[in-house]
């Protein structure tokens, strides 16, 4: 009797999983129109949110963010959570061009629900960023770089964050936030989304240099640059 349940729960997971990266039969120029947009209201949100008051000041500072819109957490128990964003790194004249990349995790135990949570990942450090594109592996572990995550109704502590070299902030687009970690989370690029976005010869190095550009980009910069 169990196995009856539990197949179709673990499909059910993945299709909240897959359609939370993709939107069903949306050609991949349209999902990343999509994604600029959200970013920036996510963006925009987090500046002015009443729990996440220490958002602002450290994107001042920051070297890069990766904006995920949504990330849709869903299982029972076999689990997991996706998401896809936008990666930018701060460069003298504001920030650079997105390049897009996907946030996905796989999770086994004692589960259940969905959740759809928006994540900023501020990148405090040149070193961590290039940890981050360098390794793409599990965020907190093969990068080797350490990870604190501030959602709404959590309590920021400044002293387990001080030395933290990315910081996570996260709000639930919907339902309440109920804590996350990201131990284990694999950031890895959409080589299509940027292809789609920017041309066929599209990656992240040429974009985040400045040397490939798409102009549709330009609201989510000035948004980041709280212009």
């Amino acid at each position: 009797m169990d196995k009856i349940f539990r197949v179709p729960a673990a499909v059910l997971a993945l299709f909240v999983l897959v359609s939370g990266c993709d939107r069903w039969d949306e050609p991949p120029t349209l999902t990343t129109k999509h994604l600029i947009v959200e970013a920036a209201q996510v963006v925009e949100r987090f500046r002015v949110h009443k729990d996440l008051k220490n958002f602002a000041d450290e994107l001042q500072t920051a070297a890069a963010v990766v904006v995920l819109p949504n990330v849709i957490k869903a299982g029972f128990f076999a689990g997991g959570e996706a998401g896809n964003g936008v990666l930018l790194k701060r460069t003298a004249g504001g920030w650079s061009y997105p390049a897009f990349y996907t946030l996905g995790a796989a999770s086994f135990g004692l589960q259940a629900g969905v959740q759809d949570t928006a994540i900023v990942l501020v990148i405090r450090s040149d070193g961590a960023l290039d940890s981050v594109l360098r390794h793409q592996g599990k965020i907190g572990a093969d990068t080797g770089a350490t990870v604190f995550v501030q959602g709404v109704g959590m309590e920021a502590s400044t002293t387990t964050n001080l030395g933290a070299d990315i910081l996570a902030f996260a709000n639930a687009n919907v339902g309440a936030y109920l804590g996350a970690t990201l131990e284990g989370a694999v950031l890895a690029t959409r080589h299509d989304l940027n292809r789609a976005y920017y041309g066929p010869d599209a990656t992240p190095d040429s974009i985040l240099s400045g040397q490939i550009r798409n102009p549709d980009a330009e609201p989510l910069r000035r948004t980041l640059g709280g212009g």
